[in-house]
């Protein structure tokens, strides 16, 4: 087999580590040399140990300013005629747009996963019709365009997003090996939990009510929240929650199975924008009941298993 030169881009260490952690063994194992952008943290270490190449690249998380973010657009210029790629796989909204723009330039190709789109489509407003734009001028000429459900594959053709550059990938995948059915916990207590980051998008509002509701009328129910949180408000209400009782909360997980196991039923009230939620997948690969809302992805989880 050729040896390869690839080159990943990312947004954050964790999330590479919770849903790419095996593809990007396997690329190495292969004896291709792997490269990595994503910021700088810590634990990136865990991938230099594997034989990856990292790149430390600063890149906002939230909010879209084409103006601030030009600067990332000229690194991922730099890091592409640097190293000149054979193949570049990009993973969430900056890396995909920032990124294509990048590689349209210096003519390299990319492979985009559309991993969910976030808040950014639910509302039609200035912002959403910005990210439609900075979509056309740049995944239109990406190699590949992958989409992990229909209805985010349908919204990009319908607003012309992309080409005939696409194709369904649905989800990230499960490691089987380590996400295997096992049974439920037994003893008196029925236990639940939402696994995701605390914002309103993710439904925290909708299930930390029904967790209020559900307790008052059955006392043997526990409700787990396990997940850092994103938006400022939720620190008090989460504290105030938890300090009541009416939730365990666990913060974020770095080994999120154990406490899966701990539980009959895994729930996300997501407004929108996933992909194909692995947190249901993992859930469903172990046995657990899945509760959702009826959203794109989630509702792609219910089909599959019907």
């Amino acid at each position: 087999m050729e040896k390869k030169k690839i080159l990943i881009l990312s947004n954050h260490f964790i999330t590479l580590y919770n849903f790419r952690k095996e593809l990007i063994k396997k690329l190495n194992d292969d004896g291709h040399m792997v490269f990595i952008s994503m910021p700088k943290s810590d634990n990136n270490k865990f991938f230099s140990d594997m034989g990856c190449k990292i790149i430390e690249t600063p890149v906002d998380r939230r909010g879209i300013n084409p103006i601030k973010d030009f600067g990332l657009i000229i690194n991922y210029i730099k890091i592409m005629k640097e190293i000149k790629p054979d193949i570049i796989f990009s993973y969430t909204i900056k890396p995909n747009i920032y990124g294509s723009i990048a590689s349209n330039i210096t003519k390299n190709r990319q492979i985009n996963n559309i991993t969910g789109t976030g808040g950014t489509f639910i509302k039609r407003n200035f912002v959403s019709e910005v990210i439609k734009l900075l979509y056309k001028i740049s995944v239109k000429k990406s190699y590949k365009v992958f989409f992990q459900n229909y209805g985010d594959r349908d919204f990009f053709i319908k607003n012309n997003m992309i080409k005939d550059n696409y194709d369904i990938l649905p989800g990230s995948g499960v490691n089987l090996e380590q996400f295997q059915v096992s049974e439920l916990p037994r003893g008196e207590k029925i236990n639940f939990i939402f696994i995701g980051r605390i914002m309103e998008l993710k439904g925290i509002d909708q299930y930390l009510e029904a967790a209020k509701a559900v307790k008052e009328k059955y006392q043997n129910t526990r409700f787990y929240v396990a997940g850092f949180i994103e938006e400022e408000k939720y620190k008090a209400i989460i504290d105030e929650y938890h300090s009541k009782g009416i939730i365990c909360y666990i913060g974020f997980q770095k080994d999120i199975k154990p406490w899966i196991e701990k539980c009959h039923c895994t729930v996300l009230p997501s407004h929108g924008g996933e992909g194909i939620p692995n947190v249901l997948l993992e859930s469903a690969a172990m046995g657990r009941i899945c509760i959702a809302s009826n959203i794109n992805g989630s509702r792609e989880i219910g089909r599959a298993h019907v």
